[in-house]
């Protein structure tokens, strides 16, 4: 394992990818990456966010500045976190043998889970990978495999995850620490009992979290 996280480097290739929503790349990075359940936005909402984003988007085009940047995480991922954060939908992850399903295919990925929580319709990680690994992959097989499983526990068929999902390259040592921050802060700040959710954090961002 890692002793610290490799962050972003701003002289180095950075690739553009774009699914349903744009995704940056550089080999060997950390990541923040959301992803949620089928269900936890209702589409009114995603319809209302999409368009929004779209007009902002034309209106300020890349390289953003700091202000920019700044600016469309306050609205756009604010925005979506809040409603995520409300418990829309079944929110299947709030029993605990399937959360424990979850955690077992996530511990089973081919990279470095820094820390990561659990909540009832979605799921926060901060992440590094190998030079040898791509976003996509990983994704694809962390949520390919775990809904296999979550399904067979479940009685049930069919796509359980959002076909896309949400990352930030992390820049530097003190957004790491506010990626950290947010995902340990996140049940809290949602009100949820502890029954509801699962956090796991490595050695090294406890010990930072915590002051040591």
């Amino acid at each position: 394992m890692r002793e610290v996280p490799q962050f972003l480097n701003e002289r180095g290739e950075i690739r553009a990818t774009k699914n349903r929503l744009p995704h940056w790349e550089q080999d060997g990075c950390t990541y923040f990456i959301t992803f949620r359940l089928g269900d936890s936005l209702p589409q009114r909402l995603l319809d209302g966010w999409k368009e929004e984003r779209r007009i902002w988007l034309e209106l300020h085009p890349e390289p953003w500045s700091e202000m920019d940047e700044a600016e469309y995480h306050k609205r756009f991922s604010g925005a979506r976190e809040r409603w995520l954060d409300a418990g829309y939908g079944e929110c299947l992850l709030k029993r605990s043998d399937i959360r424990s399903i979850l955690v077992g295919s996530l511990e089973k990925q081919v990279c470095v889970l820094w820390s990561f929580v659990i909540m009832p319709n979605h799921v926060h990680l901060l992440v590094s990978l190998s030079a040898e690994v791509e976003l996509p992959m990983l994704m694809q097989q962390m949520k390919g495999g775990s809904s296999f499983e979550m399904n067979q526990a479940l009685g049930r068929s069919g796509p359980l995850w959002a076909k896309d999902y949400f990352d930030r390259l992390v820049r530097d040592q003190s957004h790491f620490f506010n990626c950290a921050g947010y995902i340990r802060r996140n049940p809290l700040r949602a009100k949820l009992r502890e029954e509801c959710f699962t956090l796991v954090e490595s050695e090294y961002v406890r010990r930072m979290l915590d002051g040591g």
